[in-house]
């Protein structure tokens, strides 16, 4: 029973390091989308580094509507494929706002919408009533084309909410306070028929990208997040 013993210490031993270390190589996996002491990774849409009404304050991405600058969504410098997304996000009353994907920055499209994929967000309870009347225009929907309306439960609003956004090989998922509230494969006939029925048949490119640059929009309405993190997927 004594010699036992040292080996069942090691063996639990030897089992608590290797979770240790795999939380660790979970962690690192996840990365800062931008600078959160500056904007740096971050630039206007088609603008560049341009002054905006995007500030960071305080580590917080916060679009303030009275604030100097120019008004515009804020986009990442880099281009994304396979990732996991994870964010805080809180408006005010009646708030509107989204994230967009694999938008492609090009003068010739005047907008992200105009091929990004939106996860809306928004104070659904005090939202415009065109937004109310429409499950797809709900916080966590895919903007205008698909929603799990039943699971849009936004916290009220002033309160923070969790966001996230997973595409992996064409699958595409939103959550928000841990519900989904999207899923479909881009790639799929089926997602392409609903883009066809909606208002987004108007812009030919939508939804064409694989991949492509994420986009916080500037709805004119003021929007904050915090907690912005990104793993790339192989």
């Amino acid at each position: 029973m004594k010699n036992i013993i040292p080996f069942i210490i090691l063996i639990a031993s030897a089992i608590s390091m290797n979770s240790c270390q795999q939380s660790q190589t979970e962690n690192a996996e996840w990365k800062p989308l931008f600078n959160e002491k500056t904007l740096q990774g971050l630039h206007i849409y088609n603008k560049g580094n341009t002054n905006s009404k995007w500030k960071e304050v305080h580590g917080e991405l916060l679009c303030d509507p009275k604030a100097e600058g120019i008004f515009g969504d804020i986009i990442t410098d880099q281009e994304y494929e396979n990732f996991e997304l994870k964010f805080d996000w809180r408006v005010n009353k009646g708030g509107n706002s989204g994230i967009f994907i694999n938008v492609s920055e090009d003068s010739s499209y005047a907008a992200t919408f105009a091929t990004g994929l939106e996860m809306q967000l928004l104070d659904n309870s005090n939202a415009e009533p065109r937004h109310q009347v429409d499950s797809t225009h709900w916080a966590g929907c895919l903007y205008a084309v698909d929603c799990i309306g039943s699971a849009s439960k936004p916290n009220p609003y002033t309160q923070w909410n969790t966001g996230q956004i997973k595409q992996e090989k064409g699958e595409v998922t939103f959550w928000i306070n841990d519900q989904i509230t999207f899923q479909g494969n881009i790639n799929s006939q089926a997602f392409k028929d609903k883009v066809a029925g909606s208002n987004m048949i108007n812009y030919p490119a939508f939804g064409t990208f694989k991949k492509g640059k994420i986009a916080f929009q500037n709805h004119t309405d003021s929007v904050r997040f915090k907690n912005v993190r990104i793993k790339v997927l192989n």
